[in-house]
């Protein structure tokens, strides 16, 4: 074999012009998949961050009426939906892959709300737990979170994050403020921001909008000083950190069956807010589409095997002589086949090594030109090689088999 290997990259570089031509068609089509294909796994990254943010695998579980999302501010509070009790948030506590949970309440436009003359409009409020922060990855910044009196006591404290605090304050610091919300004083404590800043890549007007949903400002307040400023005894939303990225559907599902196993309404249920599954819907509808463009990238590894072919059969017809001297000299069928096969790999081995190297260039390239992610996948890079030794064989197979059935008498008179 190690004799056959050395012989084959003998000829081809006694023939280096010739053999780069003919892997020229192998490369093209290694370098064009390696290409595509990462870029497409950059894509798919992308959107993945977009939607699901910077790591902190959060899945809100909310009350939806059919396929919409309950709203409590329009149509009241549901009579089928009792409180979550302390032992069923303890129950979603011990579901497998779920880190932490945190029972809140919230609107989703909070309006009525001033500094002076200078109203909050599209922010959100929420009414959180001792448990919030630490599960959705916040951190106070400036001042103090929530103490056990605040909840005990029913005072009327607010946190806000960075966005509201610019909206409303004007660059001062928003400690010792005092905010109006719907005509109550709520004194600012605390100031907030996510532990993990992210940025997502915004390349569509969805992109836009999903990000500015998510960055309009918000305020918090203790759960129990809720009633405070909206009603007494509205069902809690449910948020949980999963384990990872990929726990998130499974946790998110399993929450809800379990809050739902309190309802007796058929149409209000609790679903988690399933980002993960949002996000692999548009990197199919992404992939769909350069899948196409892999088929006809493909079409060139077939041109280069053509060519391989065509490259072995006059090879064989080149050495017809070597062929019969070795044949007159014992060599069985098996050697040369083995000769011939071993060429054929080791030259379509060698134009997909480079057609690996030019795709990872190029997808540097079509990045950096086009703004586009790219993420280098390893599995097609290994797939590729492997793919571009098949070629070698099964297009070699032929010239090697014709090499192999040489009549040694007849292939020693040829001319």
């Amino acid at each position: 074999m190690l004799e056959n290997i050395r012989l084959s990259f003998q000829g081809i570089w006694s023939h280096k012009m010739r053999s780069f031509l003919t892997m020229l068609g192998i490369i093209i089509g290694i370098a064009a998949i390696i290409a595509i294909v990462s870029t497409i796994k950059g894509t798919n990254e992308q959107i993945k961050q977009n939607l699901v943010g910077s790591g902190n695998n959060t899945v809100e579980v909310k009350l939806y009426q059919n396929d919409y999302e309950y709203q409590l501010e329009y149509e009241g509070i549901p009579s089928s939906v009792p409180l979550i009790s302390k032992d069923t948030l303890k129950d979603i506590q011990n579901v497998e892959n779920v880190e932490s949970a945190s029972l809140y309440l919230f609107r989703s436009y909070a309006d009525n709300i001033f500094y002076n003359n200078t109203s909050l409009n599209g922010g959100k409020i929420y009414g959180i737990d001792a448990n919030y922060f630490s599960t959705c990855g916040y951190v106070i910044k400036n001042g103090r979170g929530f103490a056990d009196k605040d909840y005990s006591q029913f005072r009327k404290v607010a946190i806000v994050d960075q966005t509201t605090a610019d909206n409303l304050f004007a660059g001062e610091s928003p400690i010792g403020k005092t905010l109006e919300i719907k005509g109550e004083p709520f004194t600012v404590v605390g100031l907030c921001a996510k532990s993990n800043a992210f940025q997502p890549v915004i390349n569509s007007m969805d992109d836009y909008y999903n990000f500015m949903s998510e960055s309009s400002g918000a305020i918090f307040i203790p759960d129990a000083s809720w009633p405070i400023i909206y009603n007494y005894d509205e069902p809690q939303a449910l948020i949980i950190r999963a384990a990872s990225t990929d726990d998130m559907t499974s946790a998110g599902r399993q929450c809800a069956d379990i809050l739902n196993t309190h309802i007796t309404s058929g149409e209000i249920k609790y679903k988690a807010s399933d980002l993960l599954e949002q996000a692999k819907q548009l990197q199919e509808l992404s992939s769909a589409t350069n899948q196409q463009l892999i088929w006809i990238a493909s079409i060139s590894l077939l041109v280069g095997g053509i060519g391989v072919m065509n490259i072995m059969l006059v090879s064989v017809t080149e050495r017809t002589r070597e062929i019969g001297l070795k044949k007159a000299i014992g060599a069985k069928k098996s050697r040369i086949l083995g000769q011939f096969l071993t060429e054929a790999a080791a030259l379509t081995s060698l134009g997909g090594i480079i057609g690996i190297v030019a795709g990872i260039v190029l997808a540097k390239v079509i990045s950096r030109i086009s703004a586009a992610p790219s993420a280098i996948s390893v599995p097609a890079i290994l797939f590729s090689f492997v793919f571009s030794m098949v070629i070698g064989i099964i297009f070699g197979l032929l010239p090697s088999i014709k090499a192999a059935n040489l009549n040694p008498i007849d292939a020693l008179r040829h001319e």
